[in-house]
């Protein structure tokens, strides 16, 4: 992709991120996120067709980036990765934004996507782990089980009134997916 297509893309996806973090989804406008970006409205739309493609973009390529700092795993660490503390921080720090996606009424596309790429980085894990622990399933299964848990914990942490902090919601995550027994073997 061209340099200056990605930091374009790059711009618009942290003005959404600030912006979002200074008041709701639903009072943004495109000007609004252009401006804050540096770039006009017609720059936008050359890339984007809307607030929820961006914010879709954005919030994959958050994981993405998450994804490619995950270690190399032969057996299930301890504790949780520092890629997962990373990206519940990021999570945490633009709450609100990720409130709005999970929440109700929510985003079905927003949360398909991250939802596939959070599958993709977790089958590449299994697969890189070379785990046998999953033997005899099919690896889209695994990795939708594997997002679908990480998922559903990242959500109801988000939906807390109290919510902990990310470190706590890391441990859980980490607990549910690695189980009682705490071995994938």
């Amino acid at each position: 992709m061209d340099v200056r297509v990605e930091r374009t893309r790059r711009a618009l996806q942290e003005a959404l991120f600030e912006l979002a973090r200074e008041r709701s989804l639903d009072e943004l406008t495109i000007a609004d996120i252009a401006a804050r970006a540096g770039v006009n409205r017609s720059t936008f739309y050359q890339h984007y067709s809307d607030k929820e493609t961006l914010l879709a973009d954005a919030l994959d390529a958050t994981a993405e980036a998450t994804g490619a700092a995950l270690p190399e795993l032969v057996e299930p660490p301890l504790e949780p990765p520092q890629a997962l503390f990373s990206f519940l921080e990021h999570i945490e720090a633009n709450a609100g934004l990720y409130q709005r996606v999970f929440g109700s009424p929510g985003s079905a596309v927003v949360t398909a996507r991250l939802r596939g790429r959070i599958e993709l980085i977790v089958g590449d894990a299994v697969v890189r782990s070379g785990t046998r622990a999953f033997e005899g399933l099919p690896l889209d299964v695994v990795a939708a089980g594997i997002a679908g848990s990480a998922l559903g914990v990242i959500e109801a942490w988000l939906a807390r009134e109290e919510r902990p902090p990310a470190a706590t919601a890391a441990d859980w995550v980490w607990r549910v997916l690695i189980g009682p027994g705490g071995a994938w073997d």
